[in-house]
């Protein structure tokens, strides 16, 4: 079956590869990576479905799950964790589970990825619910542990995304919906790490930053649910305070400092007076976005500025 896949075919443009130099080398990979964009945003559609769906389950107290073999386990693994300190998610909101656990995260783990009911013990131990969606990651479209959980997934109720490279994969028909970015044939054949993995990173990064956005994680294009937990994020906090606000440095740092370090919590402050915990009930009551929260503030900011400019 591997050998009617796109992502195993060989790449006619890379069959004398060994024979260039490594300026040949760079310009080839990145004439086939420049593909990779274009591929993925012909799936513009289906991937703002998966967005609107996994911010709806997000949401209701849901959670997103992805999971895979291989590269493709480690992209959404790599996802996961990259929530918390971006968007002050809790780390059960966006979980990544991968065909033969974390070990195989840095070494091969033989076999894991043609045993589908690990997939289903691997979903039923981390609590799979009908309230969550799950984005089982194949870019071949039929390995077999990406197979059993999507199907785990869908007969118990929970919303099933699947994410393949190839045209017509097996995982759709296991799917609420599929979003199938072909890239085409690989420089090196069927090293699936290359354009697959870039468009599959690509695809994640849509996934959840598009989630996050529709919760209200963004103010603008701020990040104002960072979590500051080094001191490169506790900068940025400042600088999105500032950029905010237009408060100096010293301002923003006090009023970070005076708001927990909660940098959607200084921001209302700022523009409300309102005191930290009156900030937050204003931030809870609009679900945590911040432009809804500071809508009628702001409005009377501008009106107030209007007039004294008069």
């Amino acid at each position: 079956m591997l050998e009617h896949l796109t992502t195993e075919a060989r790449n006619p443009a890379s069959e004398d590869l060994d024979g260039l130099s490594a300026l040949e080398i760079v310009q080839l990979i990145n004439s086939e990576d420049a593909k990779v964009a274009a591929a993925v945003a012909l799936e513009a559609d289906v991937i703002a479905q998966a967005i609107d769906v996994i911010a709806e389950r997000i949401g209701r107290g849901g959670r997103l799950i992805y999971f895979g073999a291989g590269t493709s386990g480690r992209l959404g693994v790599l996802d996961a964790v990259e929530c918390p300190p971006t968007f002050n998610t809790h780390p059960s909101q966006v979980v990544g589970v991968i065909a033969g656990g974390y070990t195989a995260l840095t070494s091969a783990v033989e076999g894991a990825e043609d045993r589908p009911e690990l997939a289903v013990e691997d979903l039923k131990n981390v609590r799979l619910t009908d309230g969550d969606a799950v984005c089982g990651v194949a870019t071949s479209g039929r390995t077999p542990y990406v197979m059993g959980g999507l199907e785990y997934a869908q007969s118990i109720g929970a919303y099933a995304i699947g994410l393949s490279c190839n045209r017509d994969s097996q995982i759709a028909t296991r799917s609420d919906i599929c979003i199938t970015a072909v890239v085409g044939p690989e420089v090196v054949s069927g090293s699936t790490r290359m354009k697959a993995g870039t468009a599959t990173k690509m695809i994640c990064n849509m996934l959840t930053t598009g989630a996050m956005i529709r919760l209200g994680k963004t103010y603008g294009n701020l990040m104002v649910d960072l979590r500051a937990t080094n001191t490169k994020l506790a900068d940025r906090a400042r600088r999105i305070v500032r950029a905010a606000t237009n408060l100096t440095e010293n301002e923003s740092e006090r009023l970070l400092k005076d708001s927990g370090g909660e940098v959607k919590t200084a921001i209302v402050r700022h523009y409300t007076g309102y005191s930290p915990v009156e900030a937050r009930q204003l931030l809870s009551a609009s679900q945590g976005h911040l432009k809804t929260a500071l809508k009628g503030h702001l409005n009377n900011n501008n009106a107030k500025n209007n007039a004294s400019a008069h």
